[in-house]
């Protein structure tokens, strides 16, 4: 067996490096195959976008639509809001949850316009929505990613389903998740973050379930290891993803940056209940929009900055507003939209 292999060693040499060629070969093929397909129905940026430095803290609009069957994700409000940064220095990533009716300037309007938060999007799609939070928090917006929150669903399935705690009972759309440890599917996982009603904690507690979900998600989504994953996921967020990262800038965030989401850390920017033109709406104080702001800024690596914009001239304009005992907000006439609670 030794004399046979001395003999045929050059032949199984070359055999091993044919082996090797077509290998990386059929993998650059998969890759160039997987670009392809989240170029053409994923990404919405421009083809000459500079490369993202994933040495340094970036921020990403995290924009949760519920646009129903039909598919549609470029319509509709976004009723979940999060603000997502990632710190490669500190290797730490961060979810910050916005309230869906907050109070707030849609930035990009002819005319000085303060609406619920989730509008923005409706009304001027991904960049308002970015200027919006922007100039609401003080703090860059690198990039947005719009999920629809209809196709979360095949995202986990996709994933292989995620694991989570959940604090308790969950019924909703003929499932129900008792209190405790799950390992849910996709389908199970929708219903999760969906319900609002039976929590206590209302809105605020449906927000916990999604950043729970999120980040069980992004956890299995950085131990995906090979290219064929990669591949099953964008089967699943086609038609239900839409970001202005590119498929490099993803990639080098997967990959690079598989540190950060290993710490990840959730927080919540919380308000209080106002009624401004027979609407409920939240309201941010001064004090709270301040504090998101810095910690924001802290983990992007900028310096505070005291907070100057509508919010808090507003918030100014509103000494007797405490959000318990008085829930009146005056607007000074720049709000003249009515919801259908």
């Amino acid at each position: 067996m030794l004399h046979w292999f001395h003999k045929h060693r050059r032949l199984l040499l070359i055999a091993a490096i044919i082996i090797i060629l077509i290998g990386g070969g059929v993998v650059t093929l998969i890759v160039k195959q997987v670009q392809a397909r989240y170029q053409s129905t994923i990404y919405t940026g421009s083809s000459t976008a500079k490369t993202t430095n994933t040495s340094k803290p970036i921020s990403i609009l995290l924009l949760g639509v519920d646009t129903g069957a039909d598919g549609r994700i470029t319509k509709g409000n976004s009723d979940t809001i999060m603000v997502v940064t990632i710190n490669p220095k500190t290797k730490k990533t961060v979810i910050t949850s916005i309230p869906r009716d907050l109070l707030a300037q849609m930035k990009g309007t002819k005319t000085t316009n303060v609406q619920k938060l989730n509008a923005a999007y409706n009304i001027g799609g991904s960049t308002m929505a970015k200027a919006s939070v922007s100039a609401l928090l003080n703090i860059p917006i690198n990039y947005y990613a719009t999920i629809n929150m209809g196709g979360l669903k095949q995202i986990v399935n996709a994933v292989g389903g995620v694991k989570i705690k959940s604090p308790m009972k969950v019924s909703y759309d003929g499932i129900t998740i008792t209190k405790g440890w799950h390992h849910l599917n996709g389908k199970q996982a929708l219903t999760y973050t969906r319900m609002r009603y039976q929590d206590p904690r209302g809105d605020y507690g449906r927000q916990l379930r999604q950043q729970q979900v999120m980040k069980a998600v992004l956890t299995k989504i950085a131990k995906a290891q090979t290219w064929s994953r990669y591949s099953e996921l964008l089967t699943a967020l086609k038609g239900n993803l839409k970001t202005d990262l590119s498929f490099k800038d993803m990639v080098a965030l997967a990959t690079n940056d598989k540190a950060n989401v290993k710490n990840i850390k959730s927080t919540q920017l919380i308000g209080t209940e106002a009624w401004i033109n027979t609407s409920s709406y939240q309201i941010a104080s001064t004090k709270t929009l301040q504090k998101t702001s810095n910690a924001l800024r802290k983990q992007l690596g900028l310096k505070a900055e005291k907070l100057s914009n509508m919010e808090t001239k507003l918030n100014a304009l509103n000494p007797s507003y405490n959000g318990t005992t008085n829930t009146t907000y005056n607007t000074d006439g720049l709000d003249s939209i009515t919801y259908s609670e």
